[in-house]
């Protein structure tokens, strides 16, 4: 609910927006006097995030967890053959010929289909859950992860730009 400031001297009010579900237009944590003689206040932004429309609920990191909680099945069950693979081909087929049947999208619904299918499938399912868990915890680079992320999206922009200003610039691009 917007709330409105009020002090002992006459100032317009301002909305404090930034816990609203709306975009906030007017965002101010604090309106502090300034000993400056242009300005008798100091305007403080509230919210140093962008407001990212149409996610409802979630946030981006919410959606970026969960397509990351897909593909940390997606990695467990990739592991999981290749273990079957060499000690045991009997699950390894069996284990193939459901995931020809089943897409590893939403890794959660694949797991649960595959605990339903059969006593043998559930420990396939365990078995999965068990290392997805473990890749997450212990073996993936979370820090790797920003690092190539920031460089990706640097190198991706500035590529980008370039391409578009030798486009509208008509230069040449010469290549040794």
């Amino acid at each position: 609910m917007p709330q409105i400031l009020t002090t002992a001297e006459p100032v317009p009010p301002v909305l404090f927006l930034c816990a609203s579900r709306s975009p906030p237009l007017f965002s101010f944590s604090k309106l502090t006097p300034s000993r400056s003689r242009s300005s008798s206040f100091k305007i403080k932004p509230c919210c140093q995030k962008m407001f990212v429309p149409g996610f409802g609920e979630a946030s981006p990191e919410a959606k970026a967890a969960t397509n990351l909680l897909n593909f940390f099945t997606f990695l467990a069950v990739k592991i999981v053959l290749a273990q079957l693979e060499s000690y045991n081909p009997e699950a390894y087929e069996e284990l193939m010929e459901f995931i020809s049947r089943h897409s590893l999208n939403d890794g959660n619904k694949f797991c649960a289909n595959l605990m339903r299918e059969s006593p043998r499938h559930q420990t396939l399912a365990l078995r999965i859950l068990e290392v997805r868990s473990a890749y997450c915890k212990r073996d993936f680079e979370w820090d790797n992860l920003k690092r190539l992320a920031f460089k990706m999206v640097d190198e991706s922009n500035t590529k980008l730009m370039r391409d578009y200003v030798l486009e509208t610039s008509h230069v040449e691009n010469e290549k040794s």
